[in-house]
This record gives structure tokens, sequence and C-alpha cells, in this order.
């Protein structure tokens, strides 16, 4: 699918430029918080309007067609929600392309929250949506979320908080993040929650070369957790021995004993189990009708077996991987699941949910 630049095409590409426009896949990573998604919408902020636009002002794309990405055979492999985060999203389309200095030209016109890693040249048929013949998608959940004593409902999240507490907005995005005293907003400046760096290696076109290969390190954050499924749940604090935001309460809590042990983790891998195979998911997104023939879709594995620990906070790793997904489809399968570890539904609503 992908065709390997070769060593003439380098040289060309070196000596007299390519000012023609080429079919290529450009690899990236973004985080989305303060994004409205992947996909353009108009009015909205997005991570593919900032492509745009910076593809343009990169000289890629040409005035009489920015804006226009059809005309540029623009595609994209996967689409994320509000506030979802990638890092390995590709996309395709016929660019001017300057191997020398391309990728460092893009991304001086990105936001820091998106960075191109590379490109690589592709045949002319090529599209990155078409040719995607799976996606892979990661949640770190809580474990405090799976804890069935923990915030039962919306009434106890809201009473444990207290009063005089706000909504304060993350310092480094703008997004709305956790409830917490006013008098502590300045505790927080600075505190970095889900940030965890990992390294990969990725045979795709740099500034150097277009064969390069090359270990590249990337930020992997963490996934938004809000609105899974039907279960209004909203995380206010998590209150810790060595950090206690309330000082003022004189409530004595019981401190939970849950843990994902052996026996937590083969309970839940079983009830993600449940959604592995072809099934009509029409009740897990929206505006979908169970006889529509889009609902049909295949889930090849779905995973929760590593937990990982970011700044003193467990978390799980969930890990799915499927052909292709729906609108909210992911988040709705997750917060049903959840549902069913903290003892507020029945296993056998997952087959029910199937039925038309």
């Amino acid at each position: 699918m992908l065709t390997t630049t070769t060593d003439e095409e380098i040289d060309l590409s070196c000596d007299g430029g390519v000012t023609e426009p080429q079919k290529v896949a450009i690899i990236f990573a973004f985080c989305g918080v303060g994004y409205q998604g992947m996909q353009k919408n108009p009015g909205a902020k997005t991570i593919e309007g900032e492509l745009e636009e910076a593809l343009f002002h990169a000289g890629a794309v040409p005035e009489s067609i920015r804006g226009k990405p059809k005309l540029y055979d623009f595609a994209r492999s996967a689409r994320t929600d509000k506030g979802v985060s990638a890092v390995g999203q590709v996309v395709s389309g016929r660019f001017i392309v300057d191997p020398l200095g391309f990728v460092n030209r893009l991304n001086s016109n990105l936001p820091n929250q998106i960075r191109i890693f590379g490109y690589k040249h592709v045949t002319p048929s090529f599209s990155s949506k078409k040719f995607c013949d799976r996606r892979r998608y990661v949640y770190l959940l809580p474990v405090f979320a799976l804890d069935p004593i923990s915030h039962r409902d919306r009434e106890t999240v809201m009473a444990s908080l207290g009063p005089g507490e706000e909504y304060v907005k993350c310092f480094e995005c703008s997004e709305r993040g956790r409830k917490i005293p006013p008098g502590l907003v300045g505790k927080w400046k600075g505190t970095n929650f889900g940030t965890k760096s990992l390294d990969f290696q990725s045979d795709i076109s740099s500034n150097n070369s277009s064969a390069l290969r090359s270990d590249i390190k990337i930020e992997a954050l963490s996934s938004n957790l809000a609105g899974l499924c039907s279960v209004d749940v909203e995380v206010g604090r998590i209150q810790e021995d060595s950090c206690k935001l309330n000082t003022n309460s004189s409530e004595t809590k019981v401190k939970s004993k849950f843990c994902y042990g052996e026996k937590e983790k083969e309970r839940f891998s079983r009830i993600l189990s449940c959604y592995v195979g072809s099934y009509n998911f029409h009740n897990f997104t929206t505006r979908t009708k169970a006889d529509d023939p889009t609902a049909n879709r295949q889930i090849i594995s779905f995973t929760a077996n590593t937990v990982i620990n970011l700044d003193g906070i467990d978390f799980i790793k969930c890990e799915v991987l499927g052909k292709s997904f729906m609108l909210h489809q992911i988040r709705k399968m997750m917060g049903l699941a959840v549902a069913i570890m903290r003892n507020c539904a029945s296993e056998s609503l997952i087959q029910s949910a199937f039925s038309k």
C-alpha cells in the first residue's frame, strides 16, 4: 500500500525540487483537548481545520483549491470525537511536497497540540480511509471508576463536592477541568495529569530521507472519559492521604479497598469480550436505526489487561481493535461495561442491546 521512495526520487527532489502535487500519506499525532474532534465541521474548532490551513500556509495546497479538500483527494484514516487524542493518525492527498522542509514547514504552521512525524509516497489510488482495514482505540480508565461503592449516583457526587467549588479550566488547553475549591487553583497550575512518553519505530519519510527509519518519541495522552454511555458520572476529586483538597470536611470517609486484581480483571475482560464479533451496534450510537446496514460492525478484540500509574493514580489500559466504529460507539460500549462492573446493570444487557 505504501511505496518506498527510491534514491532516484530523493535525488530529483533535492536537486530540482518538486512543484507538482504528489500523492502522499502523512502520519501525525494530536492532543484533542479543546477540539471538537478530528473531522472538519463549519463553525467548530477541529484538528482537520487546523491541518488544512497548515497545508495551505506550508505551500502544499495552492490558493485556487484552498478550503476544497475534495479537489486534492484529502482523506483521513479515522475520525475522533470531541477531546479524543491520537498517536497514529494518517491522512492522504495530493500535495506539493518538498522533502527537505515539508515536515518542518507543516509543524511551524500548526499549534503544539498537533505534530507531524513524517510522510510517505503512495500510489495514486491510495486512500487512507479506504485502505485502512482496522482501527485501534485506547481508553485509560481510572481503577476507582469500577469501584461499586464509589459515587454510586449523581447526587452522591454533587454532595461529596460540598459548597463553594467551581469548575476551572485546564491551564494548558483551556478545557473544562475537574472541580476543585477556588483557593486551591494555584496549587494545580502546571500539574500534568495524564501524559506518558512512549517510543516506537516508524518507517516513514522525514526531513533527511523519505525512507529513514527513525525512533520517534511521542506523547500519549489519556483519553477523554466523559459521557460514558448513559451513565452520567462526574469525577469530582480524588482524595489521597498526601493530597486532601477539602480540609474543612468533618465527615469520616470510608477508604475503599477496591483494587483491580486478578478476579476483577477476569470479570472485566469477560464483559468486554461480549463485544467481540460482528453485531448490530445501533444502540451504541445516535441517529442510526436497527435496520440500517451501517449499524453492523465487527470488533476484533477488546482487552483490559494492563494497569499503569500516572501521577499516583492507577489507570486500566482498555484497548479495542475493530474494522470501523460509529459516532460515540466506543464510549457507550465502555459506559455499559463500567455500569456492569459497578453492578448497575446485568451482563445480559449487552446481548439485549444487540437485538433489534
